[in-house]
């Protein structure tokens, strides 16, 4: 296993490790000692890590040191960029930046969807020398000439896979074009590499980049226990999910859903079973999103019930469970959403309902773990469904039983307890981006 170094041999300015060591951080990560070197030297960065490993410091920390010890490139200008895919992670980036720039000269400013565009635009005329952004809504101040980027000296991609998904390339090339020039520094960061789209960006921004991998994906997280059950229904999932409500030793849940609809219904769900519920969406109003969270942070409400919305960037450390009710479309996500729960040396666990509209799901998840799943049983409530059959006219559940000799049990469920109460639910999109309302 590779040393590690204190961070007070990676040659940072003073004022930054006295905020690391404010922070309780005495060594930095695998992803931190890899990246911050290069960084500092000047070198393009492409970047996989799974979620939890300390990538926002590991780019947050070479940026600041640019900034402190190097001349502006423009005295109006935003010297870096910081780009997330949802307004939550951008929050979370920007929180953890306002630590690094308290007692420096440098300033900072969160563009987002959803918030008042004409205050936004008297904060860009301050000239922060670092903006943390989504990019719907900066490219939104950048159409409507707030600010410019020719003296743009480091654009970062947090998270550039789901900035992908949600559609957000064509806001990126605007991006890319307005601070198009050979003295910018471009790091990007990417749950994984093996995403077509995510290679053909890196082409596009990048040059000559470093290439780091540290903790695929794939890899399983040594602190989350995963398990998977199989659901013939809508009705049998639910039965599931109370038995779970019920028999779990749970601290703070945070459950995903496929549609905004069934995070509604499955708040009051939670409300019955005795929880304090609430459900977050897209939909909400900026403000109300923040309020939502905020409760849910400071332990307010029990269970967080949310569309793929929260499962990147927050790091709660109450959260000891995550519960799929419905599989992700893109298996990346699955790793990101039980990635809420395990944090920080903590144990969590991990319940994914299997129904037939989630079995393609499933079989992506798979493909993209790089392991076959084991089933797991509530004895009470035995599932009929067992899979999709494949073209041999096999389902997947039939040829790992096939084999006598290598027939595995289903593993019974582990029991968790708890008791809730009533919430309120919102509604709204789910990609960061928001509506421009300007002041009468």
């Amino acid at each position: 296993m590779r040393l590690i170094l204190p961070f007070k041999d990676l040659a940072l300015d003073p004022r930054l490790l006295r905020s690391v060591q404010h922070l309780g951080f005495a060594r930095p990560t695998e992803i931190q000692q890899e990246a911050i070197p290069a960084v500092m030297v000047g070198r393009d960065l492409i970047v996989s890590s799974q979620t939890g490993s300390g990538k926002t410091l590991a780019y947050l920390l070479p940026m600041m040191q640019r900034l402190l010890k190097s001349r502006a490139l423009s005295k109006q200008d935003a010297r870096a960029l910081i780009l997330a895919p949802t307004r939550e992670l951008a929050k979370q980036v920007y929180a953890q930046l306002r630590l690094l720039v308290a007692n420096t000269p440098v300033t900072a400013a969160l563009i987002v969807g959803g918030e008042n565009f004409n205050d936004q635009e008297k904060i860009l005329k301050r000239q922060p020398a670092v903006v943390v952004a989504t990019p719907g809504r900066f490219v939104d101040h950048l159409e409507h000439k707030t600010l410019f980027l020719q003296g743009l000296e480091m654009l970062i991609l947090d998270e550039a896979d789901r900035m992908l998904d949600l559609g957000f390339l064509p806001q990126l090339t605007v991006i890319n074009k307005a601070a198009s020039h050979r003295l910018r520094q471009t790091l990007l960061f990417s749950a994984t590499l093996d995403h077509a789209e995510v290679d053909n960006l890196a082409l596009a921004l990048l040059k000559n980049p470093y290439r780091i991998a540290v903790g695929a994906g794939y890899q399983q997280h040594q602190d989350i226990e995963q398990q998977f059950f199989l659901a013939d229904n809508l009705s049998h999932k639910e039965a599931l999910l109370q038995h779970f409500l019920q028999q779990q030793d749970i601290k703070q849940l945070i459950m995903f859903t496929a549609t905004r609809a069934d995070a509604e219904r499955l708040t009051g769900v939670c409300e019955a079973a005795g929880f304090t519920a609430i459900a977050l969406s897209g939909k909400l109003a900026q403000q109300q999103r923040n309020s939502v969270m905020q409760q849910f942070a400071t332990g307010k409400f029990q269970v967080l019930v949310t569309t793929d919305l929260a499962s990147r960037g927050l790091d709660l450390l109450q959260v000891s469970h995550v519960i799929n009710f419905d599989l992700p479309k893109h298996p990346e996500e699955y790793v990101h959403r039980i990635g809420r729960t395990g944090r920080a040396g903590a144990k969590g666990q991990a319940l994914s309902l299997v129904g037939p509209k989630d079995w393609p799901s499933l079989q992506n998840i798979e493909k993209f773990l790089r392991h076959a799943v084991e089933f797991s049983v509530v004895e009470d409530l035995p599932a009929r469904f067992s899979g999709i059959k494949t073209l041999t006219g096999k389902t997947k559940t039939e040829r790992k039983s096939a084999s006598p000799d290598k027939a595995r049990r289903p593993r019974p469920a582990k029991a968790v307890n708890a008791k809730v109460k009533s919430a309120p639910f919102f509604e709204g999109g789910d990609d960061g981006s928001g509506p421009v309302r300007r002041k009468k």
